[in-house]
């Protein structure tokens, strides 16, 4: 009993969001009726289908079996030869079921999105933003990331100006725009430009940013110093129309007041000239025996910069979503300093591309350090004011509790500066 299958076509070719079919026959080689039941197996199983799925087969009768083959234009269908079985069950004989191996080859096709964060960067000296590129296709793109503003006043420099994005994920690049030209006082300036991401065989995708440039001096400074000019002004004028005439009066009248009784002291004093006399050479003998004490000395030490080697890296997190307020996932540092080394963090950067919920915990082990919520920014700088210090065996993590996100996963990261000590 059981079942003989063959495929008419066993190797087939599809573009991604098309259809490509074969036919599977089944002959019953059992003595009794059967019913057969027809799936796909593999990893094509998910955009494969059977028509129909099931066959009733009157003994050497032969039935077919329409397959369908539709992978999505989408990261899911990874290009290239992706094997498949057609499974033949036998209600009636289980173990004479059999499986018919094939393979189907999905054609590779390139979609790429660029976006800018922030949109627009505020500075002095420079502007820093992402560039966050999502490949959308079914095969690694190799690209090369440039920028360009039209009017040529700014250079451009990319943490990681070639690399690879893996289809269905995204990169985040770091890269700063700094003009060529400073002011020191005046108008905020705005530059406009253009990242654009490049692919061998693809068309380039841009991404529009400003840089809004704003003037060396400090806008409060002026006031600041004008603020004070008159604080000084103010009190040389109060010295010499009140404080000053009021000093002098005081100390005329008090001179008058001690006249009387400084000329009685200078009689009684008169009288007493031997006695003085001879105090004064006692004194002398014991001033030529004594000691003057000596100056002390004193050292401060002063404060430098904080010591160590500099580090920069950044933890990205993808937590799916979840309706437990309690459940945050873990993600670590991708390389962790030496087991002998102390990290000490001075600043970290959050970020939200996706505008997704939720909260995001900076954690040392278990012990939380910060929390916001990611609803509120896409990207946060924060300078540590008392610097946070991971000792050796201690780690520093972040931890996320997605509560919606535009794509089925919160995306976010966390960028750190420091030392390693």
């Amino acid at each position: 009993m059981g079942a003989i299958t063959s495929l008419e076509q066993p190797s087939l070719a599809v573009n991604p969001g098309e259809q490509a079919h074969c036919v599977v026959q089944i002959r019953n080689t059992g003595s009794i009726v059967d019913q057969f039941a027809v799936d796909v197996i593999g990893d094509a199983q998910q955009w494969a289908t059977a028509e129909p799925r099931v066959v009733n087969l009157m003994p050497g009768d032969v039935g077919t079996v329409a397959l369908t083959f539709a992978p999505p234009r989408g990261p899911e269908a990874r290009s290239g030869l992706t094997p498949f079985g057609v499974r033949v069950k036998s209600r009636e004989d289980p173990e004479g079921s059999v499986v018919e191996e094939g393979a189907i080859t999905v054609a590779p096709f390139t979609e790429l999105r660029a976006e800018v964060t922030p949109r627009t960067s505020h500075g002095r000296l420079r502007g820093r933003h992402e560039l966050v590129i999502d490949n959308l296709g079914n095969c690694p793109a190799e690209v090369e990331l440039i920028a360009t503003d039209s009017e040529e006043r700014l250079s451009f420099r990319f943490r990681q100006p070639t690399l690879t994005v893996e289809p269905g994920t995204a990169a985040f690049v770091p890269f700063s725009a700094t003009p060529h030209k400073r002011f020191l006082r005046g108008a905020e300036r705005k530059h406009q430009f253009q990242a654009t991401v490049l692919t061998t065989g693809g068309e380039p995708v841009s991404a529009d940013g400003a840089f809004i440039q704003n003037q060396l001096l400090p806008k409060w400074l002026l006031p600041a110093l004008a603020a004070l000019l008159a604080l000084l002004i103010l009190a040389v004028v109060l010295w010499f129309t009140v404080v000053k005439p009021e000093v002098q009066s005081t100390a005329k009248q008090a001179a008058q007041e001690q006249v009387t009784p400084v000329i009685s002291i200078a009689d009684q004093a008169q009288q007493q000239a031997s006695s003085a006399q001879q105090q004064a050479a006692q004194a002398q003998q014991a001033a030529n025996g004594g000691a003057a004490p000596k100056p002390g000395t004193g050292a401060g030490a002063g404060a430098g910069d904080i010591p160590g080697t500099d580090t920069d890296f950044r933890i990205v997190a993808n937590a799916p979503v979840t309706s437990n307020a309690n459940d945050f996932k873990k993600f670590g540092m991708d390389t962790p300093p030496p087991a002998d080394k102390t990290l000490v963090v001075t600043d970290f950067l959050l970020q939200n591309p996706y505008g997704d919920t939720g909260i995001i915990r900076i954690q040392r082990d278990n012990q939380v350090l910060a929390e916001f919520g990611l609803g509120n920014f896409r990207a946060f700088d924060y300078h540590v004011g008392q610097t946070w210090r991971f000792a050796p065996g201690q780690h520093l993590v972040i931890t996320v509790n997605c509560a919606s996100a535009t794509s089925g996963t919160c995306r976010s990261s966390a960028s750190f500066s420091g030392k390693i000590q």
